[in-house]
């Protein structure tokens, strides 16, 4: 297991994009861990999907981290993961469950993690386990090809008073842009869940279920990440780094509003306790 708690997980982008199968992440000791700080466990189903800029962007707001692969380490119990989960993506399918035999598993600590009311962020392929955890449906490869870029995501009235997406959602337009890298697709979100955000494309961008949160959008990926899985998908790495960033200045800003709204989510929580 990872049982040490820590006050940030940076990934090492440059080692990363030159051999994945260096360690992913670089970890960083900032001091004595103090008991009174928030702690938030990502976990990471793919070598290939890291938390990149997510991992600073935590640190800065000044939460305890840490990062589980799950293809090589047991899924912890739900006591076990903190104040806060993050689900990242990955590049497998929510239906590859006989390949990773954690995904399964994964779905039913989800569940569980709403249960006990703990704030989850689930990210794409993390977002499509959420939906189906509850009963939603997901397709595989979708037939229009999904979204690979930058897109805009349009806000409801819900997002514009949800704790993790009010700060992001309450612009003039009610919309925002967003990375994007998927070709499956949430089709039916899970009974009694609260639609957050849609792109033109796909309707079920974002949503709500308890305590989770899922996003098929990518807030944590910079330029150089998306052009590195452009590059793992046959496509012009390049130009997907130069139309991403492109709308760095406002992606950056949008993916460190809801890392922050996250981390304040877990301090309002804990003082509320």
């Amino acid at each position: 297991m990872c049982p040490l708690w820590l006050c940030a997980v940076i990934l090492d982008t440059v080692s990363w994009l030159h051999n994945p199968r260096n360690t992913l992440v670089r970890l960083i000791f900032y001091g004595v861990v103090m008991p009174n700080l928030s702690r938030v466990t990502i976990l990471q189903p793919d070598p290939q999907v890291p938390i990149d800029r997510f991992g600073p962007w935590l640190a800065s707001n000044r939460v305890l981290v840490r990062a589980i692969p799950l293809w090589r380490h047991e899924l912890p119990e739900v006591t076990a993961l903190g104040d806060g989960v993050i689900v990242l993506g990955g590049t497998m399918s929510a239906h590859d469950g006989a390949e990773h035999s954690w995904l399964e598993p994964l779905k039913q600590r989800m569940v569980e993690l709403v249960e006990a009311d703990v704030p989850v962020l689930a990210i794409c392929l993390g977002h499509q386990l959420l939906a189906e955890a509850f009963g939603g449906e997901v397709t595989v490869a979708e037939p229009n090809g999904g979204e690979h870029g930058v897109f805009p995501v349009s806000w409801t009235g819900a997002a514009t008073v949800d704790p993790l997406l009010a700060l992001v959602a309450n612009t003039p337009a009610r919309t925002s842009v967003f990375a994007e890298s998927h070709s499956d697709v949430v089709t039916k979100l899970p009974t009694g869940a609260a639609l957050l955000g849609s792109s033109a494309a796909y309707r079920n961008q974002a949503f709500r279920i308890g305590s989770a949160v899922g996003v098929q959008f990518h807030p944590e990926a910079s330029p150089e990440l998306m052009g590195r899985w452009a590059e793992l998908d046959g496509n012009n790495a390049r130009e997907m780094r130069r139309c991403v960033q492109a709308k760095d200045n406002d992606l950056s800003r949008n993916g460190r509003l809801l890392a922050s709204s996250f981390c304040t989510d877990l301090r309002s929580r804990a003082r509320a306790a």
